[in-house]
């Protein structure tokens, strides 16, 4: 398949996901409560699910006993509780874990 061919695809179907629930639900209609329901709790059980991903695979009987991940997951909490800017906080944990993996915890 040709790469132009490819970024019209999925330039495509992208949209296609951004513009299905204005047709699905247009504004006139009330929007199912299931769907007001996944709103609200979504956000939360995705982020749960993020946070089991990425401690799945530490090792607390291993140097460094998971001291990179342990500091970057609570720099993301103290920087939201600080700011509630998740950019932030996600953004300045990733950055904070990856100096700690290559440059501290060697």
């Amino acid at each position: 398949m040709k790469p132009a061919l490819t970024v019209l695809i999925i330039a495509v179907l992208t949209f296609l996901t951004r513009a299905l629930p204005f047709l699905l639900f247009p504004a006139h209609k009330k929007t199912p409560g299931f769907v007001v329901y996944l709103g609200r709790v979504l956000p939360y059980a995705i982020m749960g699910m993020l946070v089991v991903y990425c401690f799945k695979d530490v090792s607390l009987l291993s140097w460094p006993f998971a001291l990179p991940e342990l500091l970057a997951g609570a720099f993301v909490i103290l920087a939201h509780r600080w700011k509630h800017n998740m950019l932030l906080s996600i953004g300045g944990g990733t950055v904070l874990y990856m100096i700690l993996v290559q440059a501290v915890f060697v």
